[in-house]
């Protein structure tokens, strides 16, 4: 559902009580999500991960009262650069979260970080910013887009995938995803097709997918194009003759829409809702009791990105005049991530542990990602050693 009103402050009302001069103190965070259109459930996860962390600590971080300022990039580049901009220079925020897709992400960077406001994206990973134009302004609590990929290429060659058509959207993250992929992939990749973003009537590729003898097919279809393509996938009788692997196509805001059509469909990822850990389990318990919906990867890093705040802005006791402080107490990461082990890499850019998930139907009929085995321990993106950093 599409939030209409701009400005939320977080925890107890505060009032004419709290009067102008606490106002002042409040930390300010602007979040960059989607919100319109297919798309829209992706920035709903962001949104309700993220508000279900600062629930938690009523309201406030490192002790800090905050106000949350949301804003809906429509998924269009122009949009979102002027309510970035609008952000940082009209509401001074302290902090920018965002986004949900690198090409908006790569629209609203440079204002922010000229700006000296430091920008945490919760989900886009782009190589763009992992390399030569990392920036100390600059992190990710997500992934880098490429390794997704890269485990998936190496899980496609240990289930002894022969050959592999791969399959796109055409802007960063699937030009990040189809070049992590074919990285590791030890098989032959027999087509790469590229689509345009939001794409939505798959008849064309999937007749080539049907011809290209190809014994798996690999794909990173986002939002409601997964939702169309794993419907158009199943219908045309392709399940029954090769193998369906992806990233973020089959995943908790695609599979209410996929249903008994994704189970049994390979992905890789850091997380899953059932990663064996107690405050995974505890997340995903407070999540599904608060919204009603099991959460996905895009939640969960929006709740650890809370913590990553509530942890840096503690440490400076709440003073963020002094940037290089907080800079070091945001790459500390010292807070308890719901995957378990998480450091920031030289580039700003996580080293995490990977895994192999499944697509599962739960007792209770709803769907979810599970984790199967760990494929990659501690994996650092492909690009840091190029950040100056």
């Amino acid at each position: 559902m599409k939030k209409n009103i701009r400005h939320i402050t977080t925890g107890l009302a505060l009032g004419a009580v709290m009067g102008t001069a606490a106002l002042a103190e409040d930390i300010k965070i602007g979040m960059v999500v989607t919100l319109s259109g297919p798309p829209a459930a992706l920035g709903q996860q962001i949104v309700d991960g993220f508000q279900l962390g600062l629930d938690e600590k009523g309201g406030m971080l490192g002790g800090q009262k905050v106000e949350l300022i949301i804003e809906d990039d429509e998924l269009k580049p122009d949009v979102a650069l002027l309510k970035a901009t609008s952000l940082v220079e009209k509401d001074a925020v302290d902090f920018v979260v965002g986004t949900v897709f690198s090409n908006m992400l790569q629209a609203i960077f440079k204002p922010i970080v000229q700006s000296e406001t430091f920008l945490i994206s919760p989900n886009a990973g782009p190589s763009t910013f992992a390399g030569k134009n990392c920036n100390p302004y600059f992190f990710v609590t997500s992934y880098q887009n490429n390794q997704n990929a890269e485990v998936s290429g190496m899980i496609a060659s240990q289930e002894g995938f022969q050959n592999v058509f791969a399959m796109v959207p055409n802007y960063q993250a699937g030009r990040d995803n189809m070049e992590g992929f074919k990285q590791t992939f030890e098989g032959t990749v027999t087509d790469e097709v590229f689509t345009p973003l939001g794409h939505q009537d798959f008849s064309a590729e999937l007749a080539r997918i049907s011809t290209s003898d190809a014994d798996a097919i690999f794909t990173f279809m986002p939002g409601g194009m997964g939702v169309r393509l794993v419907n158009q996938f199943a219908n045309a009788g392709l399940s029954d003759s090769m193998k369906f692997m992806s990233v973020f196509t089959t995943d908790e805001t695609t599979l209410p829409g996929q249903k008994d059509a994704a189970v049994g469909f390979l992905a890789a990822g850091s997380w899953a809702p059932d990663l064996p850990n107690d405050a995974n389990a505890a997340f995903v318990s407070a999540f599904e009791g608060k919204y009603g919906y099991i959460p996905g990867s895009y939640a969960m890093q929006a709740y650890d990105t809370v913590n990553l705040l509530d942890s840096a802005i503690g440490k400076t006791g709440g003073d963020l005049s002094d940037k290089d402080a907080v800079r070091a107490a945001i790459k500390e990461a010292d807070f308890t991530s719901l995957r378990g082990d998480f450091a920031f890499n030289n580039n700003h850019y996580p080293v995490q542990d990977f895994h192999m998930l499944n697509v599962v139907k739960r007792d209770d009929g709803k769907f979810h990602t599970s984790f199967v085995r760990t494929v990659a321990e501690d994996y650092a993106d492909s690009f840091h050693q190029d950040c100056k950093m």
